[in-house]
């Protein structure tokens, strides 16, 4: 990891940590342990700063979800396992690092947003291929529309007005969402796969 890299991580932490509009670049800088000068050789300003970050974060994402496919030993394990990664990531989020986002940097959370629907819905609509043809999701499914309904369905976990971080936990939504997707599209085998693999994970 080159030294910009570096810093745009630690940066990232600290965003998901005290929430962006709390943090200034001083606050960074000195977390970072360099002077604010030092900080201005890697970004414009604090906008850049975001940018750079949160594109770096969209890269450790999709290769930790990549490698979750990897793990997964069939279309329902995936899923859950997807669902398990991205419920851990939102237990370790300030509740206020999305809505600064939306409210504060709009055209970093439209870039951000726009990647992320972008790849999730790569990793959907091949899941639920993979599914139909193992017989683990229902016959004739239109995977193009299912995915999109996903990625659509998914934007509403983190909108305030339908569910305020201050009553609903993030990861709970979340796992909740891949339940009630899951159960949508599997078909009577990949139920009863879905009941093993959620009894495995009890025991385990």
């Amino acid at each position: 990891m080159n030294k910009v890299d570096d810093i745009l991580e630690k940066v990232n932490d600290l965003f998901m940590k005290y929430g962006i509009k709390s943090v200034s670049m001083d606050d960074i800088a000195r977390k970072l342990g360099i002077s604010k000068k030092t900080l201005y050789l890697y970004v414009d300003n604090k906008a850049d700063l975001i940018n750079k970050s949160l594109q770096l974060h969209l890269i450790s994402e999709k290769q930790n979800i990549l490698e979750v496919c990897r793990k997964s030993i069939d279309p329902i394990d995936e899923m859950l396992n997807i669902a398990r990664y991205i419920a851990s990531m939102l237990r370790q989020m300030n509740p206020s690092t999305v809505y600064d986002l939306q409210k504060y940097y709009g055209d970093s959370w439209k870039i951000m947003e726009s990647l992320h629907q972008e790849h999730i819905y790569g990793v959907i609509k091949e899941n639920i291929d993979r599914g139909v043809e193992l017989g683990l999701y229902r016959r004739n499914l239109e995977s193009d529309i299912i995915a999109k309904f996903y990625v659509g369905k998914s934007l509403i976990l983190v909108d305030e007005d339908i569910f305020p971080a201050k009553k609903y936990k993030r990861e709970k939504l979340f796992l909740e969402f891949i339940s009630y997707h899951i159960h949508g599209i599997a078909s009577k085998k990949g139920l009863e796969l879905l009941e093993k693999h959620l009894s495995e994970k009890t025991e385990a």
